[in-house]
């Protein structure tokens, strides 16, 4: 690794701490649209795995609302998911509330995705090593496909990611990024809502 994992991690939360600052005029406001939209909570949180698979409570701005079936299931995402949090998911403005994370040392600005704690059993050893960095707002992966790549395409990225780290490949990332977020791409499969969940490797 070409950079020292405490620099980077500095500069994570000099970022996270000017970019909240800077958009704090949008975070009251998507805070607002949500709670007139569809209530509280405004936020979404859920125990994902960190840095060397250690649990942290992840955070979103809700974009999905808690409906059930006659057998008190949770509906599919796609049936689930509002007119507002499509637009939210659409620009991104749901992870927002990941800065905070970012500044409690938890998330990096870039790094591979903190995904379900259920997946940790089914990654093979050479996946297993995306979780040797903290993980990230944004990645190697999302901004060469996002939720369009196949999980075993997104867990090579990851871990050329975490393979060859450096500063140049955050900024270089981070510019890539705003420009997928300015387009709107890769935000799901088609067809869907968000991605089909991974079931183990092939």
């Amino acid at each position: 690794m070409t950079v020292p994992l405490f620099i980077k991690y500095m500069f994570d939360r000099i970022f996270a701490l000017f970019l909240l600052i800077l958009l704090l005029p949008v975070f009251l406001m998507v805070t607002m649209v949500i709670l007139l939209s569809y209530g509280k909570p405004v936020f979404f949180r859920q125990t994902r795995p960190g840095l060397n698979e250690k649990p942290f409570e992840l955070m979103k701005f809700r974009t999905m609302k808690d409906i059930y079936d006659e057998n008190g299931n949770l509906l599919p995402d796609e049936e689930r998911i509002t007119a507002v949090g499509k637009w939210l998911r659409k620009l991104s403005l749901d992870e927002l509330p990941q800065f905070i994370n970012v500044l409690k040392g938890e998330m990096s600005m870039v790094g591979p995705r903190p995904l379900l704690m259920e997946y940790l059993p089914l990654y093979n050893e050479r996946q297993k090593r995306r979780h040797r960095v903290k993980p990230g707002i944004t990645g190697w992966a999302q901004v060469n496909g996002r939720n369009a790549l196949s999980w075993e395409a997104k867990f090579e990225l990851d871990v050329w990611y975490v393979n060859h780290l450096s500063l140049a490949l955050d900024f270089k990332i981070l510019g890539l990024t705003l420009v997928k977020v300015l387009k709107g791409e890769g935000i799901s499969q088609e067809g869907m809502a968000t991605m089909e969940k991974f079931k183990g490797n092939r």
